[in-house]
């Protein structure tokens, strides 16, 4: 039996631990939706498989892995008879969960990505299938509970922190540093995604720009208007720098616009 400190013993902890507080994530969105134990398991494994599943499934290499190895079906069946039985809340309970998120984001971003670059596929793909080995379970939750995916905005960096560590992952493992790569990602996608949610970063929203308002010409009054603005502003400047020039100072503008010769500034063009 290999020590628990061997790398790949320490990914695979990580990587059920994930499995788990998935579960546990999907049988909170069960609850709170009062639904039986068939619901609480069904969320359960798509929270915690579904990811790993859509990825075997694109990638068609074998069988998932999540239905040939019994530790991670197990986990996320343990994980829906917990959330059945237990009401999980409290602070505590949130930061586990919150922690065990994030590590499970670094190493299956990473898993997923490093599975990809090593059948072959190019680094878009690649990192990719990280990013769907990652957020595939969150989002079939969600879609099953008619909920818009949290990873599609208004929530703080989720996704966004899954595509860093894939692109960490994969600079590594073509590196030949495979583990290291896997580590690299644990660790960026915890920090970070523990930051994004302490200090509220999010991607920015829309922005609104009308292209036909933008692009619309203007009517021969707002071209002269906006000209006579030009023109109006260039005077300003040529009398300021003259007076500048000659050793006077500069007219300060007060708050309702008028300058120290008590005329006007010309108003911004528009």
């Amino acid at each position: 039996m290999p020590p628990v400190w061997d790398p790949d013993v320490l990914f695979r902890i990580v990587d059920v631990m994930g499995v788990v507080a998935n579960g546990l994530l999907g049988g909170a969105v069960a609850r709170s939706r009062r639904f039986d134990l068939v619901g609480f398991a069904t969320l359960a494994i798509i929270s915690g498989l579904g990811g790993g599943m859509i990825r075997d499934v694109l990638l068609g290499a074998g069988y998932p892995v999540a239905l040939t190895d019994p530790a991670y079906l197990s986990g996320a069946l343990v994980a829906a008879f917990v959330a059945y039985v237990i009401h999980l809340e409290g602070t505590w309970t949130r930061r586990v969960l919150a922690m065990a998120d994030v590590l499970a984001l670094g190493c299956w971003s990473a898993t997923g990505t490093i599975k990809a670059a090593s059948l072959g596929l190019e680094p878009v793909p690649s990192v990719m299938l990280g990013v769907i080995t990652a957020v595939g379970g969150g989002m079939l939750r969600d879609v099953l509970v008619g909920k818009t995916p949290a990873v599609f905005g208004g929530n703080t960096l989720y996704a966004t922190v899954g595509i860093l560590g894939s692109i960490e992952a994969l600079i590594l493992f073509h590196l030949g540093l495979s583990n290291v790569g896997m580590a690299a990602s644990i660790i960026t996608c915890a920090v970070l995604g523990l930051l994004a949610r302490r200090l509220g970063w999010m991607l920015p929203e829309p922005i609104d720009l009308d292209l036909r308002t933008a692009l619309r010409p203007l009517s021969p009054k707002a071209n002269i208007r906006r000209l006579q603005a030009i023109m109006d502003r260039r005077e300003a400047r040529r009398r300021r720098f003259g007076r500048d020039a000659e050793g006077v100072e500069s007219d300060a503008v007060d708050a309702e616009g008028v300058d120290a010769d008590g005329v006007e500034e010309p108003p911004p063009a528009r």
